[in-house]
């Protein structure tokens, strides 16, 4: 790929990533939250195992490695996105993307009991900076958390917490199926544990819950915010790496804020604002090591 490929694809994700949370807003207004969620992953893994079944000699997880990865990524990194849904039921998709870069600090806390990684003085800094962050944006109410949308908000944290708990499971799993079959059986194991949880949640599926709008966001998700997403996502990821890719991470944010000012009339506070800026400051902090290798400096003796 030429360079000025690479940035295309860069920023082709970020648009096709930050248009998912006003087209989750958009097809909440009909959809019951958990069975879209399902489906959205119905027909990701659809397209992503057909693919695979084609591109990939061995596609099929039978070592012990590779069910672990898929298991910790179907339940975590893939059901755990069904808490996003939930929550964008009243909270703005623009704040909702503006949490998503909590997950580099939170993946780098998990990392340290299930990857044995040390954290110093000046990691810890940062990660209570990009909490202060969350604080800002959550902004709950001291004298009851469940005021206004702090759980909604809250619930969309745990989102968080839980898809960079599965990141972390797939990465001390050490699978060694490709990443394309890896992430398609994962969505389908997280779209059966969601479809799971919906039923018992007394969610039924009919045919009255869907309006063509419903049905294009849901296509939306499903195709180009997932499938096609995350297969430009792994074109990315071979070339430059973890770090790089997750850069991506931090303009899916701008694009998710700006589509969902123009599309849906949302307004994004000041104090969210800055809450984002912390957290971005509490990542450079805890991955100083990774960037300054990154831009070819060097952090001296005792980084983490």
């Amino acid at each position: 790929m030429s360079r000025s490929l690479d940035v295309s694809l860069f920023v082709l994700l970020a648009v096709l990533w930050g248009f998912s949370f006003p087209a989750i807003s958009i097809g909440l207004e009909t959809l019951p939250p958990l069975l879209f969620a399902a489906a959205r992953y119905d027909i990701a893994a659809l397209l992503l195992l057909a693919a695979a079944a084609v591109r990939v000699e061995e596609w099929r997880p039978t070592a012990r490695n590779d069910l672990a990865a898929v298991a910790g990524g179907g339940v975590f990194l893939i059901a755990g996105n069904g808490l996003l849904f939930l929550g964008q039921q009243t909270v703005p998709s623009g704040v909702a993307a503006i949490l998503q870069g909590l997950v580099p600090v939170i993946t780098a806390l998990w990392a340290i009991p299930l990857l044995g990684e040390r954290l110093s003085g000046l990691g810890a800094a940062g990660a209570a900076i990009g909490f202060l962050g969350v604080g800002l944006i959550v902004q709950p109410d001291p004298g009851n958390l469940l005021a206004g949308d702090t759980a909604a908000r809250l619930l969309i944290v745990g989102q968080v917490c839980s898809v960079a708990l599965g990141g972390v499971l797939i990465q001390r799993a050490g699978p060694t199926l490709e990443q394309l079959p890896l992430v398609g059986w994962s969505m389908l194991v997280g779209g059966l544990v969601l479809h799971t949880v919906s039923l018992g949640t007394g969610e039924v599926p009919t045919l009255e819950i869907i309006s063509p709008v419903s049905a294009g966001a849901l296509l939306y998700l499903g195709v180009f915010a997932t499938a096609i997403a995350f297969m430009i996502y792994f074109a990315i990821l071979e070339k430059y790496g973890a770090f790089e890719a997750a850069l991506i991470g931090y303009a899916v944010p701008i694009v998710a804020t700006a589509a969902s000012v123009v599309l849906l009339g949302e307004e994004i506070g000041a104090l969210t604002l800055a809450g984002f800026g912390l957290v971005a400051v509490g990542f450079v902090l805890l991955k100083r090591r990774a960037i300054a290798d990154a831009v070819g400096f060097s952090t001296g003796v005792g980084s983490p």
